[in-house]
């Protein structure tokens, strides 16, 4: 084989690298833009389903505990959509049903003693 032949194999092989490449960056890219998407029309929901003070009591307790606002903000969209609860949500509602959740996700602590 000689030096060209290989050169020219190599600047295959780094061509096949790059469109690789590349078709990887678009995919991720396309990923990203439907998650964007998919966040702004929840935001929209929300927007619709939520006070102004239930909104802002989300944001700031999505600072604290983010899976779980995501996870409750996913419940009230179907909530809302399935006509199962009263809309707007209004900040007191909001503080009932995040008591409820926390009442039945605390931890259980237990107290060993020893001697």
């Amino acid at each position: 084989m000689s030096e060209l032949d290989e050169g020219a194999e190599l600047e295959e092989i780094k061509k096949r690298k790059l469109l690789e490449y590349q078709r990887r960056l678009a995919e991720a890219q396309k990923g990203e833009a439907q998650r964007a998407a998919e966040e702004a029309r929840r935001q929209e929901l929300l927007r619709r389903i939520l006070t102004p003070e239930a909104r802002a009591r989300l944001s700031n307790l999505k600072l604290v505990k983010p899976e779980l606002v995501e996870a409750l903000e996913v419940q009230l969209v179907q909530l809302a959509q399935s006509g199962s609860i009263r809309l707007p949500i209004d900040d007191e509602t909001l503080k009932q049903i995040l008591a409820r959740l926390t009442d039945t996700r605390q931890e259980i602590r237990f107290r060993v003693s020893f001697g």
